[in-house]
């Protein structure tokens, strides 16, 4: 059983693959040559799943971690009474990579530098490489200068000029470091029917360690324009999106992982490295202000071209692609793993993805807004894609769905759905200039009332005197706190001040964290609160102009980032440990968004 707590883990990615590293020095996730492939390393589901291990053996150690700032490049340093050790780990950057660029030449390469600082260390390195989520045990030889995995549709070639036994389909070793004295590895992934695979040597590891570390700087210099509260949380979070982001297509995944749960045993395991359009909106804000509008332009002309013609043949716009543009997602559960902490199904996919969720419009919309200045002149392929999904959202908005949450039960209608449609619309017509629909402008303006109305009308209720979950509930849900955010109301208004504090007070556990609503999902186990919905509600304070309270919700929130500055999806309300897909881009992003508002509140405040 894979044991070790989220917070243990550290973000490795070249922007297109990433690895996770546990605090003990294992890397026990790592997918090649993309974020969604299956994991040459995946022993975070499943003990014997494989791993890469290199840390000092016998004595005490103690370990401090760090991120070689500003980057994904990171440093371990074990220190005992007679000796010091520092590993740097990180995923290769293309040669020279920098800016924009970084990521869209990355070799699929794990780098990892071990070096003796002071007297001398008995180092231990443990190699068991486990493809196709640990079915294939491959058989290894070894190479000039490598180890070489051979088994199933792949080669994995370890280089190395450490001398390492083989047996059991596994590498190790274990050996004395005197100071001055280092390893050097490099760990890639080929086809087994390709050209021949190709090694590093320690110098070449050397200097693309270096190299990748001046990428990273490279690229944080052109963006890292916030200055506001956290900055330095919300530069990291920009940097842990861009980490997230598949370069050469621009697509954010939710998650770099699968299947880690959402509750301990509660079977809310889901696969979530896919970029999901509903996320748009949020994303382009994050990067906004984290990072700068290159990313934004990049994401948003990926999700243009992914669901290009769906509208156009009368079909629903998908909700989420693969980070290539992929459009089938078919789920499958990989019954031999056992899960995180036993906690299954482990599963590859999302079958999430044929569900039909209408807040997708409004997410593609606000998406489109936000890009306004960038967009400039449309061509004519992205301006009719844009008008077919506002003509979409007025046609559909009557119609029930899943929600944004992507309840695996009967279609209901779901206030945010509704309220993503009214986005749809009031964007639309705020981008006339831009769209150019003609007569379909009154069309949209009439829908956008009837929303508005309907909203008003039908997503209240008097017993939760609140908006709720859907029409006709008195349940609560975090989504609505998206009202104010969104601007459906003015800051001001009397019902919308009221959601916030029935929100605040029914959906809060001990630790001051939003649950996203309460049962009534078709899952029995239970789940955690939502780090996302806590941010929401600090933005939403700020928006309507209670900045202390923001303030102190926003620190909050935050204060649940893992040393390294990683936030996962959900909190465990009894224990306070993370939970779910790590590290999530939601939360990160709803940092971003949360902190840039309390800035912005704050000094409307000092005007005042």
């Amino acid at each position: 059983m894979s044991n070790v707590p989220l917070v243990e883990h550290a973000l490795l990615s070249d922007c297109g693959a990433a690895a996770l590293v546990t605090a003990a020095g294992s890397v026990d996730w790592l997918c090649l040559p993309r974020f969604d492939s299956s994991p040459v390393l995946g022993r975070l589901l499943d003990d014997a799943a494989g791993h890469f291990l290199i840390a000092p053996v016998d004595g005490t150690w103690s370990a401090t971690w760090r991120y070689r700032l500003p980057g994904l490049v990171l440093e371990t340093t074990w220190s005992g009474p007679d000796g010091e050790l520092v590993v740097v780990d990180a995923m290769a950057l293309g040669h020279r990579e920098r800016g924009h660029e970084l990521g869209r030449s990355a070799p699929g390469v794990l780098l990892r530098q071990v070096r003796c600082t002071r007297g001398s260390v008995r180092v231990g390195v443990e190699f068991v490489p486990r493809p196709e989520f640990g079915l294939v045990h491959p058989r290894l030889v070894s190479s000039p200068g490598a180890v070489v995995a051979h088994g199933g549709a792949t080669v994995v070639v370890l280089s190395t000029d450490v001398d390492l036994d083989l047996g059991g389909a596994r590498a190790s070793v274990a050996q004395v470091l005197d100071e001055g004295q280092e390893w050097e590895f490099a760990l890639a992934q080929f086809d087994a029917w390709g050209p021949e695979p190709t090694s590093w040597t320690s110098r070449q590891i050397r200097r693309r360690l270096k190299g990748t570390e001046a990428s990273w700087k490279s690229w944080s210099e052109l963006h890292q324009r916030y200055d506001g509260p956290l900055r330095d949380l919300v530069h990291h979070s920009g940097v842990v999106l861009r980490g997230l982001t598949y370069a050469r297509s621009g697509a954010v995944v939710a998650a770099p992982t699968t299947s880690l749960p959402e509750g301990v045993g509660s079977g809310r395991t889901w696969d979530y490295r896919f970029t999901w359009v509903r996320d748009a909106s949020m994303t382009l804000q994050g990067l906004y202000i984290a990072a700068c509008p290159d990313e934004a332009g990049q994401f948003f002309a990926f999700l243009a071209r992914a669901a290009a013609t769906q509208l156009d043949r009368g079909l629903d716009l998908q909700i989420m692609f693969g980070v290539g543009g992929e459009r089938d997602l078919t789920e499958r559960v990989i019954g031999h793993l056992s899960g995180w902490r036993d906690s299954g199904p482990v599963r590859a996919g999302n079958g999430a993805w044929s569900q039909r969720q209408l807040d997708v419009y409004g997410s593609l919309l606000d998406a489109a807004y936000t890009l306004r200045e960038q967009l400039g002149t449309l061509d004519d392929e992205t301006r009719g894609f844009l008008v077919a999904a506002v003509d979409a959202a007025a046609s559909l908005w009557q119609e029930d769905d899943q929600g944004i949450w992507e309840i695996r039960g009967e279609a209901r209608p779901y206030l945010h759905s509704k309220l993503m449609c009214w986005v749809a619309l009031d964007r639309g017509l705020s981008m006339i200039d831009q769209l150019r629909p003609g007569d379909r402008a009154l069309v949209w303006a009439v829908a956008r009332e009837q929303v508005r109305e309907s909203i008003l009308g039908q997503g209240w209720s008097e017993q939760a005197a609140a908006y709720t979950q859907f029409y006709g509930s008195d349940a609560l849900d975090a989504s609505t706190l998206l009202m104010p955010i969104l601007g459906f109301l003015p800051p001001d208004d009397p019902r919308q001040l009221a959601t916030i504090d029935a929100i605040e007070q029914a959906l809060q556990d001990d630790r001051g964290l939003l649950y996203r609503y309460r049962g009534g999902d078709g899952f029995d186990g239970p789940e955690g609160t939502f780090l996302l919905c806590t941010f929401w509600l600090a933005h939403a304070l700020a928006v309507t102009g209670q900045v202390e309270r923001s303030r102190a919700t926003l620190l909050r929130a935050a204060g649940f980032a893992t040393g390294l500055g990683l936030f996962s999806e959900q909190v465990d309300a009894a224990t306070g440990e993370l939970l779910g897909n790590f590290p999530q881009a939601f939360s990160h992003l709803g940092l971003v968004n949360a902190a840039q508002a309390l800035a912005e509140a704050e000094r409307r405040a000092g005007r005042g």
